[in-house]
């Protein structure tokens, strides 16, 4: 097996045991055998953003490096979503049992129907930029050209959002 991309991925969940909805879709990513965990941020209790009616999220980023495609990666996600009991959303942006997105893989840029990487909304994300920090706060987004720490920074100043650690 050859793995050669490194990929990260966000977690969350609001509903349920959310903790371990979190902890139990980032095993399940380590699972395959063409994916390996290389990084995990402490967890986080966060406000709800665009969806404000709705419990607080517990929020993670794990980084992996798979041997898979884009296409796979997600097709992978939706799959961990559905056996963790998330179903098809009512609302957008609502309550969820397991959330997982692709935030950057690679350097990568892409925009399909189905993914957009880097993930379109992740720099407006302090429940984001927060756990990208604990891995590697220096890394560059590839459209925005700034490293993580610093987005953080400026979303902090602009818009304070409601972010507490929980555990590691």
């Amino acid at each position: 097996m050859e793995l050669s991309h490194i990929v990260y991925i966000s977690v969350g969940s609001n509903l349920g045991d959310k903790l371990l909805n979190c902890q139990t879709g980032i095993h399940a990513l380590s699972k395959p055998s063409r994916s390996v965990l290389k990084g995990k941020s402490s967890y986080y209790l966060t406000g709800p953003v665009d969806y404000p009616d709705q419990d607080w999220f517990v929020n993670a980023v794990v980084k992996i490096e798979t041997s898979l495609e884009p296409p796979a990666v997600l097709k992978e996600l939706k799959l961990i979503e559905r056996q963790a009991g998330r179903t098809q959303q009512a609302v957008r942006f609502g309550p969820r049992t397991l959330d997982l997105d692709i935030l950057f893989y690679d350097d990568a840029m892409m925009d399909t129907p189905e993914l957009v990487v880097p993930h379109p909304r992740l720099h407006k994300r302090c429940f984001v930029l927060k756990p990208m920090c604990d891995i590697d706060p220096w890394m560059i987004h590839p459209v925005l050209k700034k490293n993580m720490r610093r987005l953080l920074c400026e979303l902090e100043k602009m818009e304070p959002q409601q972010v507490r650690f929980l555990c590691d």
